[in-house]
């Protein structure tokens, strides 16, 4: 802990600010991830980020300032490097009088004067702002410098890069060893600047995977953001060869090869840290088609009291899944979360004295303390043989990435039945459909029943923008009931929708949060499986004993305003006459 921190935090506390249990959190939190006090604070939510800024103006005598509609003219944002302003915590705003003027997040920090003197040959003008603000100058600032994808298109067109036989690229990048995309090296074709701009815009605008689509007069690139698709620019048809090329060569695919669909992989390195990127070749009418599927491979781990859970869902899955042996299965389509689900769980019963094993396809997050496996079914690795070694390595807990096949189905079930907890994923459309789903794998009832603890579906559905959100005038009484919202609810809220802002990129939403269905299996869903009820009369006792469906769960969060009715009609089906209006 710096010595300025510590001052800092004993002047909060002295002024009654923040408590002390709230200082020893923060400080832990700061050790942890290299960061300063006043941030930690202000990220576990113990002081206010505006509140922060005036109290530190009165301490050092500097005046605040608010960057609300501030803009940077280029000729002065040139005039200090935008790594400076992100390592200070910074941002230039003018020149007057042979002095510039910068927003400072940190008054304590007496090297940037210093610094500015260096670089500019002028004397700064310091002022106060929060380090929230700062940061979304620097990125409106810099990235309108030229760090734009249409500019760097611009520049190749103007360059006439147009062979159509794909480019020959220098640096040829081995997965294991990582890509930085950070550094902008002029010497570099503008075809590898145009890809790190790419993965630069897709990391900052939190992506999670990258299309680049080649029609007859041009080449599309989307981004899917928050699970929608996003078109960020077009490329002129003489790229079409050379794009997909570039990737290739990054991924170490065959180059020559244009007839076969193509998968591989490459690592990026970032200054948030390494991605793992997942590449998918695909010969289309009009050349080749990429996707890219984005991987963090962050140690950050999810916190299951964040995901959405409702509290009473929550109590059950916990208590599932500290049964000492069972089998928990989480359902849902492809992108729904359920990885993310599992790797919330398994962080919670990570302990010393449990041995927690996975087996994956592919590692999503790396996790101290958990031993991982990764798929590689080339060699005859796959999720079945995997499993059976895993059984020889003394596993308390087990987690199997995907069940896909009777075999892998039935080792899983007999591991939970031998003293093991088993958690894995499935593809049902809701949690009463697992059962049928398993059926249909060869399963026999009694064993689905001895083996099974819970059962738990999800979707991700976009939350509101909460700095643009506003009464929907759209949503009508009619449309409200006939999304099953109770009558009961009709006049006690109202339906909000963002209506764009730069804070969500104009699209209304920021970020997603899970909706859930958790079932566990009582004596009365065991039974009706044993006499081979069907999904609806499962799901019709499951909700009489207290089941929150996947439609009442996202309507809860339409009620709290999260989100919007669009959002509930597009990620969960009506349950009909199963609920009782």
């Amino acid at each position: 802990m710096s010595a300025a921190g510590n001052k800092l935090g004993q002047l909060l506390l002295k002024q009654g600010l923040i408590k002390q249990e709230a200082l020893d959190k923060a400080l832990d939190h700061q050790e942890k991830n290299k960061t300063r006090l006043g941030n930690s604070l202000v990220s576990l939510g113990h002081i206010n980020e505006k509140v922060l800024a005036t109290f530190l103006s009165k301490q050092f005598g500097i005046p605040a300032i608010s960057l609300d509609g501030v803009s940077v003219k280029a000729e002065v944002a040139k005039l200090i490097p935008r790594s400076l302003c992100e390592k200070h915590h910074m941002v230039p705003l003018s020149v007057e009088n042979n002095k510039i003027l910068v927003a400072v997040a940190d008054p304590s920090n007496l090297t940037v004067s210093d610094d500015i003197r260096f670089l500019c040959n002028m004397d700064p003008q310091i002022y106060l702002a929060t380090e929230g603000a700062i940061g979304k100058l620097i990125a409106r600032t810099y990235d309108a410098l030229g760090n734009s994808l249409q500019d760097e298109l611009e520049k190749m067109t103007q360059k006439g890069q147009s062979d159509e036989s794909g480019v020959t690229v220098e640096a040829k990048a081995k997965p294991e060893s990582g890509v930085s995309i950070e550094n902008d090296n002029e010497g570099d074709k503008p075809v590898i600047r145009l890809i790190n701009k790419l993965f630069v815009e897709a990391v900052r605008r939190k992506s999670s995977d990258i299309h680049i689509e080649p029609f007859e007069n041009y080449s599309r690139i989307r981004l899917r953001i928050d699970g929608s698709l996003y078109e960020v620019m077009r490329l002129p048809p003489q790229f079409k060869a050379s794009t997909p090329a570039r990737i290739k060569v990054m991924s170490e695919l065959d180059i020559s090869e244009k007839r076969l669909p193509q998968d591989g992989r490459l690592a990026l390195k970032t200054k948030t840290g390494k991605l793992d990127v997942r590449v998918s070749v695909l010969p289309t009418m009009f050349g080749e088609k990429v996707v890219m599927r984005l991987l963090s491979q962050s140690t950050k781990t999810p916190d299951l009291s964040q995901s959405g859970f409702e509290e009473q869902q929550l109590q059950a899955f916990r208590k599932a899944a500290l049964q000492p042996y069972g089998m928990v299965l989480v359902t849902g389509p492809t992108g729904s979360g359920k990885s993310t689900t599992l790797y919330g769980v398994l962080s919670e019963l990570n302990q010393p004295d449990v041995n927690i094993s996975t087996v994956e396809d592919p590692v999503e997050y790396n996790m101290a303390g958990i031993n991982q496996t990764q798929m590689k079914e080339a060699i005859g690795m796959n999720f079945a043989a995997a499993l059976r070694s895993l059984l020889r390595q003394d596993p308390d807990i087990i987690m199997v990435g995907e069940i896909r096949d009777h075999e892998t189905a039935e080792i899983a079930i007999k591991a939970s039945l031998t003293g093991h907890m088993v958690f894995s994923t499935l593809h049902t459309n809701d949690a009463p459909g697992t059962i049928s789903r398993l059926l249909h794998m060869g399963l026999e009832p009694f064993l689905i029943t001895a083996a099974l603890t819970l059962v738990e579906a999800q979707r991700l559905i976009r939350v509101n923008c909460p700095h643009c959100s506003e009464p929907d005038p759209r949503v009508t009484e009619k449309e409200l009931l006939s999304a099953e919202v109770p009558q009961e609810w009709i006049g006690k809220f109202t339906a909000l929708r963002g209506k764009g802002c730069e804070e969500c990129g104009n699209t209304g939403y920021i970020g997603r949060r899970g909706i859930y269905e958790v079932m566990p299996m009582t004596e009365n869903l065991r039974n009706l499986i044993i006499k081979g009820a069907n999904t609806d009369t499962l799901k019709e006792a499951a909700i009489a004993e207290g089941l929150i469906t996947l439609r009442q769960g996202a309507l809860l969060k339409l009620f709290r305003g999260e989100t919007t009715l669009e959002e509930v009609l597009n990620n969960s089906r009506p349950d009909g006459d199963l609920i009782k209006k």
